[in-house]
C-alpha cells in the first residue's frame, strides 16, 4: 500500500486534525506550521504573525479508500472558506485558509474545488482560500499533537454552523457595550472572540491582587490562583465561588466549557481539565476580559 500526502489549513489546527482523523481513509496526521520564511519556529514564533507561517495538518492517507476530492470536500466542510485571515475568534494571518498542493494533480483538483464551490452560492461570499506550493512542514509541539484526543474533547459542526455564529445581529443593549468597550474587549467579551496568543497584558503579569470583569467589575480571579500554563493567555486553577458560570460550548467545531461572567454574562475564556495542581482545571482566560487591582488598593477598598 502507497499512502499519498495532502496539507490543509483552516484556522486552529486542533478541530482540523481530529476532523481529518474521522475520515476514513486517513491513515496519520499530524500538526504543524507551513507556507512561511521562519525554520523551525517554535508556536509563540507563529502566534506572533511574523513567521508567514499557517497552523497546518499534514494528512497521510489511502487513495485507494479516500480521494484527494473527498479531502477537499471535508476541507471546505469544517471552515468558513470565505473570511481572511480569521476563523471564528481565531484573528491572524496564521488561521488562514489554504490549500498547500504537493502537485498539479491537487493544484488542479483544488482550484476546480473553489470554481464549483463559487458557482455554487453554497457560501455567501467569494472564497479567499489561498492555493500555494507546499513548503517544508515543521511538526508543531507535542503538546498540540491529538490535543482533542489528550482532553477528551470533540469536534462538532459545519461551516453552516460558523457562519450563522458569524452574522449574530447586535441589539441596542451591545450597542451599548460596543461604546463602553475598547474594539478589542468589545470582541472577547461579547462576541466570544479570543485575543492573539502570547499578547495579553496580563499573560506574563505577576503582581498580588484580584481580577475582575473588564465589562462589569465582578471580581472573578485572585492572584494566588494564577500560574504559567505555557498557553499564551493566563491561567488560573479556580475563579472566585460563585463569580463565574459555565455553559458547554460547541462552536467552532469544538467540544469545550466556556466561563462567562456570572453577573453580566460576557465571555472570559474556557476551562480545561489539564491543570497541574490539585484542582485539575486550568482556566484559560483572555486578557483583554480582565481588569487587575493591585492588592494594597483593594486593602485599602
Amino acid at each position: 500500500m502507497t499512502l499519498a500526502h495532502a496539507i490543509f489549513a483552516a484556522g486552529c489546527f486542533w478541530g482540523v486534525q481530529a476532523a481529518f482523523d474521522a475520515v476514513p481513509g486517513v491513515w496519520s496526521t499530524r500538526v504543524g506550521y507551513t507556507g512561511g520564511s521562519a525554520v523551525n519556529p517554535s508556536y509563540e514564533q507563529v502566534c506572533r504573525g511574523n513567521t508567514g507561517h499557517a497552523e497546518a495538518v499534514e494528512i497521510a492517507y489511502d487513495p485507494e479508500q479516500v480521494s484527494y476530492d473527498k479531502l477537499l470536500d471535508v476541507f471546505f466542510s469544517i471552515h468558513n472558506p470565505t473570511t481572511r485571515d480569521r476563523q471564528g475568534p481565531d484573528i491572524g494571518h496564521q488561521y488562514r485558509s489554504a490549500v498547500f498542493y504537493l502537485n498539479a494533480e491537487q493544484k488542479e483538483a483544488a482550484v476546480a474545488k473553489i470554481l464549483e464551490l463559487n458557482r455554487s452560492g453554497k457560501f455567501p461570499a467569494p472564497i479567499v482560500t489561498e492555493i500555494a506550493p507546499a513548503k517544508t512542514f515543521y511538526p508543531a509541539e507535542d503538546y498540540h499533537q491529538d490535543y482533542l484526543k489528550k482532553q477528551g474533547l470533540k469536534t462538532y459542526g459545519t461551516n453552516d454552523m460558523r457562519m450563522e455564529e458569524e452574522e449574530e445581529e447586535e441589539t441596542d443593549n451591545e450597542q451599548e457595550w460596543k461604546r463602553k468597550l475598547t474594539p478589542l474587549q468589545y470582541d472577547v467579551l461579547r462576541r466570544k472572540g479570543t485575543e492573539r496568543p502570547f499578547t495579553g497584558r496580563y499573560y506574563r503579569f505577576s503582581e498580588d491582587g484580584t481580577y475582575s470583569c473588564a465589562a462589569c467589575g465582578n471580581p472573578i480571579f485572585m492572584s494566588q490562583d494564577k500560574f504559567d500554563s505555557g498557553c499564551g493567555w493566563p491561567s488560573f486553577d479556580k475563579a472566585i465561588p460563585g463569580h463565574v458560570k459555565f455553559t458547554p460550548d460547541f462552536s467552532h467545531g469544538l467540544e469545550r466549557i466556556e466561563v462567562t461572567c456570572a453577573r453580566c454574562g460576557s465571555h472570559l475564556g474556557h476551562v480545561f481539565e489539564d491543570g497541574p495542581t490539585e484542582t485539575g482545571d486550568r482556566f484559560c482566560i483572555n486578557s483583554a476580559a480582565m481588569n487587575f487591582t493591585p492588592e494594597k488598593d483593594t486593602a485599602k477598598n
